[in-house]
């Protein structure tokens, strides 16, 4: 995983404080693997009931984001956000096959 320390500790903050204590977060894509250089920091998350409807996940997800902005600096962050009790994407599925808890 190419993230540091610190990194995971501010991603890990903030997701709770947007979506509560019981969100998964898992880091999926490129900076899962330790064997490549460059690439975005692609944020799945596991959202609880506090994301069930379309709009507040919209806002906690763009909430999230600037948090994230402002503390780490000025990166590319994707954010995937799968809300309870809606059908796997394919993205959900690819994220949780082959994401990694942050």
């Amino acid at each position: 995983m190419r993230l540091t320390e610190i990194e995971r500790t501010v991603i890990r903050e903030e997701a709770r404080r947007q979506f509560g204590v019981d969100a998964r977060v898992l880091l999926f894509g490129s900076r899962v693997r330790d064997d490549v250089r460059g690439g975005d920091i692609d944020l799945y998350i596991d959202a609880g009931d506090c994301a069930a409807r379309a709009e507040d996940a919209l806002d906690r997800e763009l909430a999230l984001h600037a948090a994230l902005q402002r503390r780490l600096g000025e990166q590319r962050i994707d954010i995937v956000v799968h809300r309870p009790h809606t059908p796997l994407r394919p993205i959900d599925i690819e994220a949780r096959k082959h994401g990694v808890p942050v």
